[in-house]
């Protein structure tokens, strides 16, 4: 981490990264040869460097072979750093400061009422369970009386049918009961004649 910070503060490549269109070359070029001089001081062969950051061997050996621009200035900053010519301060990793008392405080009341009401709408929640299932319940009888009262139906229409088709076949019997009385009545007219 110390190669690439050190290396990206120098002048020259603060210039470099200015342009918007540089900046994410020089970077990446700048992280990837920082790396790969660390694994390489450490004693990782070029090929599971090149794995490890998924870069071909030769843009690896080109990077420690101070070939690139990326590699000669890393290579410079890892000299400056080991002669102690590069101090670096990394004011991200200092401890934060302790909020002030007042703010503890406010934040400990806040966090008191927001567990209240966290608390409070659990059992709303649980309130609106206990009627979710009521209404289920009641749903459910409803579902099954709806269920009977259309087996019912189904049954009363099927009588429904068959009292039609008896009123069909007691019509038809009435119809020909007139006929025939039709027919005796014309039948005794004519013997009365």
């Amino acid at each position: 981490m110390a190669l690439v910070i050190g290396t990206l503060y120098r002048p020259e490549i603060l210039e470099l990264i200015r342009d918007p269109v540089e900046r994410a070359t020089w970077i990446d070029s700048l992280a990837v040869a920082a790396a790969a001089f660390a694994r390489y001081k450490a004693g990782i062969p070029v090929t599971e460097i090149a794995q490890e950051l998924g870069r071909s061997e030769v843009t690896i050996r080109g990077h420690l072979s101070q070939k690139t621009k990326a590699g000669k200035l890393v290579a410079e900053t890892f000299e400056k750093i080991k002669r102690g010519e590069l101090k670096i301060t990394m004011p991200f990793l200092i401890s934060p400061t302790a909020p002030p008392t007042a703010d503890i405080e406010s934040l400990r009341s806040e966090l008191e009422r927001l567990r209240e009401d966290k608390k409070l709408l659990e059992e709303k929640i649980q309130s609106l369970h206990g009627e979710l299932e009521t209404l289920r319940s009641e749903l459910k009888k409803k579902e099954e009386e709806l269920r009977l009262v259309s087996q019912q139906l189904i049954v009363e229409r099927e009588e429904v049918e068959k009292l039609k088709v008896r009123l069909s076949e007691f019509a038809s019997q009435v119809r020909r009961i007139r006929d025939l009385a039709s027919e005796i009545a014309s039948t005794v007219s004519k013997l009365l004649e």
